[in-house]
């Protein structure tokens, strides 16, 4: 906006819009973004499975097709497993991050400039540059390792795991500590990796934003072209952790 300094600037892009105070603040602009985007975004695949056609498929058909088949392979060469849940499971967490993802590429200033007209001060587009949403995908895919161990090891087996593994039963305190250090660097590792890619691109628009109208585009452009393999790459390394962290809790042995 005009009249901002630098810091301001930066500030106002990096400040979500909010509900409450403290633990239970509840940032509005990355639920609803990521609900939109959920609804826009499977909306489409449910309509492209309804028009499906043997016959010569149309564009979205196509598009859709190639996503399910790549989500498909890259789950049958990594998770070795019996489950109906992890294709779907995997394909939802690519898609949806790939959308958050890519909300990135919008004009930094574009949606914001809009909002301002109806009275709304700060509004942050891309939902995977908030930690609170990194963290509740990677907290869900947590607890899904916890339930699958325990369905496919039984508690005594799962148990047995935590105690005696990797250094045997008479190095159970060692074994249990090992443990912690492994299950929690797993949803940090999740959350953190994506947050920080994300957050640092968009940190980067955000300063290309600063600059004159005509260095904008002329650095702003090769920028989003290459922020787009980033787009892909951290939405399909969320999901290939997932699959492989999925694939260790079906692991009885």
């Amino acid at each position: 906006m005009s009249g901002q300094t630098s810091s301001e600037y930066i500030s106002h892009h990096l400040t979500n819009l909010h509900a409450g105070e403290g633990f239970w603040s509840f940032h509005l602009d990355t639920m609803s973004v990521s609900l939109v985007l959920g609804f826009i975004l499977f909306g489409a695949m449910w309509l492209a499975a309804r028009k499906a056609t043997s016959g010569v498929p149309g564009g979205l058909q196509n598009f859709v097709e190639m996503v399910v088949e790549m989500v498909d392979t890259q789950v049958k060469d990594t998770f070795h497993g019996q489950s109906k849940l992890i294709a779907p499971l995997a394909l939802t967490i690519f898609v949806w991050i790939f959308g958050m993802n890519a909300m990135d590429v919008l004009p930094v200033d574009l949606l914001p400039l809009v909002l301002h007209w109806f009275g709304v001060d700060h509004f942050k587009i891309v939902p995977s540059t908030d930690l609170n949403a990194t963290f509740a995908m990677s907290l869900s895919v947590f607890f899904l390792i916890y339930f699958y161990s325990l369905k496919v090891k039984g508690l005594g087996g799962f148990t047995h795991e935590i105690l005696c593994a990797p250094f045997g039963k008479w190095m159970f305190p060692v074994n249990i500590l090992f443990r912690i250090v492994e299950d929690i660097a797993k949803p940090i590792s999740l959350a953190l990796r994506l947050f920080g890619n994300m957050y640092a691109g968009e940190m980067v628009f955000i300063l290309i934003g600063l600059l004159p109208w005509y260095l904008q585009w002329t650095l702003g452009a090769p920028w989003a072209i290459f922020h787009l393999l980033i787009i892909t790459l951290q939405a399909f390394v969320f999901m290939m952790l997932t699959v492989v962290y999925l694939s260790m809790a079906h692991e009885s042995h």
